[in-house]
Order: structure tokens, then C-alpha cells, then sequence
């Protein structure tokens, strides 16, 4: 089973929040304005922020595989991803699948590499809210290396500065950070 066939779409995925979710490409429409200038190339501190496709498919499953166990608890809340067992053609489809997004601008999906390039420390995800109070959804996950090394915190506060200064929306969840699980699936399971 890939990341695809485990989400079946935020709204659905409330209980989980399961790490990648599937959104039907026509009924979702886009998530920022025509006008909008959507960043390819960001440049953190220590990082780099680069759309996530199939280019990056090596690095980004060696990233989520090193980690399954710590992302289970820390990203997902389930075992529907990662899980061992994802093969490489799965790993394909969903790197093609967060390019197409992507490009529809319906969700955005980045690595985080090392300033090189050659190692991923993570992913953030700019994605619609199933919630109406909120313009959009922002998540993120670090390897477990990178949380043991005190990543985590560093790339949410600089990620929140990022959104608020450089994205058009007024008000943005960050479920299981600055909005409480628990109070993220009431809130979701009320629409």
C-alpha cells in the first residue's frame, strides 16, 4: 500500500491525518490565487525548500524510511505511512502525484534538504483546510536524526515566519503544533 491508496483526503482523514493526502484533482479547487507567485526554490536556515517530484524520489523515501517509527508518532498518528514494505514504483507514484498537485496548485509539497541538496530533513505541506475558519493547513515532518538534533523546532518557527510574510492567507492550522490534535479532529469533525 502507498501513501496514495492509505489517505483518502483530509477531510476524511481526520482520525489520522495520514502524512500525504489524495485530493480529487477536479473537485478540489485551486488553493491561492491565479496571481499568485507560488515559491519553487526557498532558502532556509541550514535548508532548502524545493517542490517535492520525482527528481527527489531517492532522497525523499531514504529520508521517510530512516524514520518510520518516530514519523508513525510525530507526522501521521498511524502506521498507514510510513510503513515498511513501500517499494519503489509506489514511492514513483506518489512523488508524481504531489508534482501534479503541485503544478494544479491545489497543494504544495516540499523537501527540505541539506543546502547541497544531497540529504532530505524533511517535508513541509501547504495544503487546503478541511476546517472553513482556516485558509489552509501546514505540516511538516523532520527524519528522526534531525528532531533528535533539535531540527524540528528550528524549521516550525522559521516555516511559520515563511507562511505569514510570503503566502496570502489571513489564517493557517498547524495541526499538532500550535492547534492540539484533539482540538484539530473536534474541530474538523464539526464541518
Amino acid at each position: 500500500m502507498n501513501r496514495r491508496q492509505a489517505c483518502t483526503g483530509l477531510a476524511l482523514a481526520v482520525a489520522t491525518l495520514a502524512a500525504r493526502p489524495v485530493f480529487a484533482a477536479e473537485a478540489i479547487p485551486p488553493l491561492v490565487p491565479a496571481g499568485f507567485r507560488v515559491p519553487t526554490h526557498v532558502e532556509g536556515k541550514g535548508s532548502r525548500l524545493v517542490p517535492l517530484g520525482p527528481a527527489l524520489v531517492k532522497v525523499d523515501y531514504d529520508a521517510y524510511m530512516s524514520s518510520i517509527e518516530h514519523l508513525q508518532r510525530t507526522f501521521t498518528r498511524s502506521t498507514a505511512w510510513p510503513h515498511p514494505g513501500i517499494t519503489a514504483a509506489e514511492a514513483m507514484v506518489d512523488m508524481e502525484t504531489e508534482q501534479a498537485r503541485f503544478a494544479a496548485r491545489k497543494s504544495f509539497a516540499y523537501a527540505v534538504l541539506t543546502p547541497d541538496g544531497t540529504r532530505e530533513r524533511g517535508c513541509v505541506y501547504v495544503q487546503p483546510s478541511p476546517v472553513a475558519a482556516y485558509d489552509a493547513v501546514v505540516r511538516m515532518w523532520v527524519t528522526k536524526a534531525e528532531y533528535d538534533a533539535g531540527f524540528d523546532a528550528e524549521l516550525h518557527a522559521w516555516v511559520t515566519g515563511w507562511i505569514a510574510r510570503d503566502w496570502p492567507f489571513a489564517k493557517v492550522a498547524y495541526p499538532g503544533r500550535t492547534t492540539g490534535w484533539q482540538e484539530w479532529d473536534a474541530l474538523a469533525a464539526g464541518q
